[in-house]
């Protein structure tokens, strides 16, 4: 059974920084591009980031370029976000997936910024 479990959001300052993890098991995920996606109260989930299954491409939605590094390490199967220059936007319910999405979504792990 596929699970995704997300961790390391929290209460932060704007201009601070955060980093996000995701664990994935239950299958090999080191042939997926891997994603992050964030839901903030009252809006629909959007992309926020991808990485290729080997590493070496990576894409980020506008609001997030030049702020956020997604990552990751397949021997682990985990897919990591670093967050930084955090804006009161930026807060949100922050999941991972395979990008497009098809797993069942994790209880994602809320990040809150604060101005």
């Amino acid at each position: 059974q596929v699970q995704l479990v997300e961790s390391g959001g929290g209460l932060v300052q704007a201009g601070g920084s955060l980093r996000l993890s995701c664990a994935a098991s239950g299958r090999t995920f080191s042939s997926d591009t891997m994603g992050w996606f964030r839901q903030a109260p009252g809006k629909e989930r959007e992309f926020v980031a991808a990485v290729s299954w080997t590493g070496g491409s990576t894409y980020y939605a506008d609001s997030v370029k030049g702020r956020f590094t997604i990552s990751r390490d397949n021997a682990k199967n985990m897919v990591y976000l670093q967050m930084n220059s955090l804006k009161p936007e930026d807060t949100a319910v922050y999941y991972c997936n395979v990008e497009p999405p098809k797993e069942a979504w994790g209880q994602g792990t809320q990040v809150t910024v604060s101005s």
